[in-house]
């Protein structure tokens, strides 16, 4: 269940957040690719702003459902809306939110495991940071037992030091996650329905509830600010440049290169600096790429090409007109 139904007044957009581009493509696509990549069967996509362009983005694909939540009222809320396509499933259903692009199929795989070893109703996947300004803290007693999440908005001084927090990563046994659904209420400062709510109705009634320290502090990191996506596109920009580094591809000057996440590189190929490759470009064997060179979409290099000073090749705006933005 991954949630994507927000606004982001603070993005100043028309566009929805998850359709905003990562290195490329829009940051729900590593959401998508890290579930099915953990073996997600079936995905449901809870939309609400601007839900006509991310289903028509996505249309055709058989593993994902759209559900609508048609007031955004909070995380509990949102995974209200699916309790019809739920009932009577008794795996265990992920809970994500579609603006962190930044998750592994690494982590769920951890997450799903411990759910799994535990035998726990719920599980939470957390991270520690130096800052943790903005996130529900994880509320441990003295045996590190799990106790409940408190959202920041309604932490207590002493609280509020606590630097262990809740990602947004939930995994729940299915019926036991409907029958707290059925529980929780908007008690809080924002007058929302929280779904930590829904982990503390179980401890509550004598569940058991798990929480895994397996998220690095970076990939915590949501998309909620132009900020934040510039931020995570950085941390992107590294791990695409890393992965290809690591096939064997040369980049001179990481800083100052850029390479769209569904660019295709080969071996011994040698990009130089102040390059961009943006979009579905296929690059072969010792090539050399640039300096100040442009690689657009569709453009198809094959082995041992030199792509000189200043040259562009392939589509500059890829498959998007400015207008299809607007």
């Amino acid at each position: 269940m991954i949630l994507a139904a927000g606004q982001s007044t603070r993005m100043n957009t028309r566009l929805p957040k998850v359709l905003h581009e990562v290195c490329g493509r829009p940051m729900l696509d590593y959401v998508l690719d890290a579930c099915r990549s953990a073996g997600v069967q079936r995905m449901y996509v809870v939309v609400g702003y601007g839900k006509e362009q991310i289903i028509q983005r996505y249309q055709g694909q058989p593993d994902l459902v759209f559900v609508e939540q048609p007031e955004q009222r909070g995380t509990g809320h949102a995974v209200m809306c699916c309790r019809e396509h739920l009932e009577g499933f008794e795996g265990p259903t992920l809970v994500l939110c579609g603006d962190t692009p930044l998750i592994r199929k690494e982590t769920l795989e951890i997450l799903l495991e411990k759910h799994s070893s535990e035998r726990s109703a719920v599980t939470v996947a957390t991270a520690v940071l130096d800052d943790p300004t903005g996130y529900g803290r994880i509320v441990r007693d003295s045996y590190g037992n799990i106790q409940g999440i408190v959202e920041h908005n309604d932490c207590d001084e002493q609280q509020r030091k606590i630097r262990e927090v809740n990602t947004g990563y939930f995994c729940f046994q299915t019926p036991l996650l409907l029958k707290a659904l059925a529980q929780i209420r908007p008690d809080n400062v924002k007058g929302e329905y929280y779904l930590t709510d829904a982990l503390h109705v179980l401890l509550a009634e004598g569940y058991k509830a798990s929480a895994v320290t397996a998220v690095a502090p970076e990939d915590a990191m949501g998309v909620n600010s132009r900020s934040q996506l510039a931020q995570v596109g950085k941390i992107m920009q590294q791990r695409i440049q890393n992965r290809l580094m690591s096939s064997g591809v040369t980049i001179v000057d990481p800083p100052n290169t850029w390479i769209d996440d569904r660019a295709c590189i080969g071996q011994d190929t040698v990009v130089e600096p102040f390059t961009c490759i943006r979009g579905v470009v296929r690059i072969g064997r010792n090539c050399r790429i640039g300096p100040f060179a442009y690689l657009g979409e569709g453009a198809d290099i094959g082995d041992g090409q030199r792509v000189g000073v200043f040259t562009t090749l392939g589509r500059v705006n890829g498959n998007s007109q400015p207008e299809d933005l607007l």
